[in-house]
């Protein structure tokens, strides 16, 4: 394939014969999968699926983020054009097959059912035999996400970039709030605490419950590349599930979020302690908290896209043909 195709392919969502491949639709036109991948429910042979969850009702602030999954979307059209920069050519879109799984359905009027639809959700596509990277929604899912990946891997190492740890105290069984999640999931067994860690953070913790925290100053004084050899020896060979909340972002890169906080990462050093963490055994993850309504040119929403793309990657590079590809070839 090549742009030669743009002159006559469209709406690869639906038309694509299959699940590999970079793709060369016009950025501008067609219907709006993420990176052009095919919608598809039947998983046979998929390797990775992405799949949104437009839920944004357990927020403090801003809500919108339940428009999140489609800004990602169409945000992505301008990736699947070529391998992703910072892997020396390593091309996930290539060498596995990836789908998008489409949205998670559910009664907004029922928000109680939501947290079981979402782990029953993440279940099935990880009964298939797929990894799934999930499109946020606000920080609430990755509660329930958690659940069905420890159900299948056992307590996960978790790295969350975030502005905020999301451990304020919640024993209350019954409430969802996106700045309790990791409490509850410290309760519930569901991650590997000495092998966990927050980076970003920028507001004040009473009690992290043990989990290590990379504050942003730490970032920001000692370099991506440093805090991602931290990270990288934390979660040794253990399975990994990382969370992105975009507010991890400083403002300026990320506007389009509910509780935005000031003084955070830019985009390139997301994108360098992202790139640094090549090797971890990821799982899956998510990106989350993207506010459309607050977002200005679509800042925010390619800022996640790329986010998305960057965990698809380092997903894949732990699995793909070794004789190939070597660790020593990532670049920053």
């Amino acid at each position: 394939m090549s742009l030669e195709d743009a002159k006559r392919d469209v709406d690869g969502a639906f038309t694509r014969p299959g699940f590999k491949g970079l793709a060369f639709e016009n950025a501008f036109g067609g219907a709006p999968s993420f990176l052009r991948r095919r919608y598809s429910k039947d998983l046979r042979g998929v390797d990775l699926a992405v799949t949104g969850i437009g839920f944004d009702q357990a927020v403090t602030n801003r809500p919108g983020a339940r428009l999140g999954p489609r800004a990602i979307r169409a945000a992505s059209s301008l990736q699947p054009y070529d391998p992703p920069y910072g892997w020396d050519g390593f091309s996930p879109l290539e060498a596995f097959a990836i789908a998008d799984y489409g949205d998670m359905a559910f009664d907004y009027a029922k928000s109680a059912d939501v947290p079981g639809l979402i782990t029953a959700h993440v279940t099935e596509i990880l009964d298939a035999g797929a990894a799934c990277i999930t499109l946020g929604g606000d920080h609430a899912i990755t509660l329930p996400i958690l659940r069905a990946h420890a159900a299948k891997y056992g307590p996960v190492a978790l790295i969350q970039c975030d502005a905020h740890t999301d451990t304020w105290p919640d024993d209350d069984a019954t409430r969802f709030d996106h700045g309790t999640f990791c409490y509850k999931a410290v309760q519930e067994g569901l991650i590997d605490v000495a092998a966990s860690a927050h980076v970003g953070i920028r507001t004040v913790v009473a009690d992290n419950l043990g989990i290590k925290i990379h504050d942003v100053r730490e970032l920001h004084l000692r370099g991506a590349d440093a805090v991602a050899a931290d990270l990288r020896a934390r979660v040794g060979g253990r399975p990994v599930y990382l969370s992105f909340d975009i507010d991890a972002l400083d403002p300026a890169f990320a506007p389009g979020t509910g509780t935005p906080v000031w003084g955070g990462l830019s985009s390139a050093q997301a994108a360098g302690l992202l790139r640094g963490l090549a090797g971890i055994n990821l799982v899956g993850g998510d990106v989350v908290e993207v506010c459309p309504p607050y977002d200005h040119a679509d800042i925010t929403a390619v800022a996640a896209a790329h986010v998305a793309m960057e965990l698809i990657c380092l997903w894949g590079w732990t699995r793909r043909d070794a004789q190939r590809w070597t660790d020593s070839s990532v670049t920053g």
